[in-house]
């Protein structure tokens, strides 16, 4: 079904402030659909790894099951009928999928194995309407030059690592750990403006 209206809005699946911040950055309006519970105790919304599961098919299931999760609880709540967008990150290395950390010690670690290498972040954002989901993909390579232990322990006490894959943000201070980008900004934030706008036209969006 194509929407076809410029103004319309979409239900963003997400908590995340910085798919907020890009959403609003290309003009794009949204009401945010926040779960009761805490995504960690909804089964719907487990981001466990499935045994042998590759990074992309994990990223495109997890955007998928967000996405199908905000569908349902449009109608559960009955609230206003419009697309749901939701996106998931996660960050690879040597093949090891790298989430967000559980604590701080765990943030050091990754921080430490991210140092002086290349990794790799993948973003998928899903779209979700009446009985359809499309999606989209974006895969960036990243380079970290190498990082001393003060430089992981400031970063890892100012609290920005902690609600991100990879324990890092490239749009706050981990912008000075990062020698090399090949890919989508914006993904490596957490939404590809790019493939995002192209999923939204296929709905029908105009931007």
């Amino acid at each position: 079904m194509s929407v076809d209206m410029p103004y319309l809005r979409v239900h963003l699946a997400s908590r995340s402030p910085r798919r907020r911040e890009l959403l609003a950055q290309i003009g794009l309006g949204f009401d945010t659909l926040v779960p009761r519970n805490s995504p960690r105790d909804d089964p719907a919304l487990d981001e466990t790894p499935l045994p042998g599961e590759n990074p992309t098919s994990y990223v495109e299931r997890i955007a998928r099951s967000k996405a199908e999760h905000g569908c349902s609880v449009v109608r559960w709540r009955k609230l206003f009928s419009q697309p749901v967008l939701a996106a998931d990150t996660t960050v690879e290395l040597a093949g090891e999928l790298i989430g967000k950390p559980h604590d701080a010690e765990d943030a050091k670690r990754i921080l430490k194995r991210l140092s002086g290498n290349t990794h790799r972040v993948l973003t998928a954002v899903a779209i979700g309407f009446e009985d359809r989901i499309e999606l989209a993909l974006s895969i960036s390579e990243v380079r970290f030059r190498p990082l001393d232990d003060g430089e992981i322990r400031r970063y890892v006490a100012s609290g920005e690592p902690m609600d991100k894959a990879g324990a890092y943000g490239i749009q706050g201070r981990a912008g000075m750990f990062i020698e090399y980008l090949a890919g989508s900004y914006s993904g490596v934030m957490g939404l590809p403006l790019c493939e995002t706008a192209q999923l939204l036209k296929r709905f029908g969006y105009r931007l």
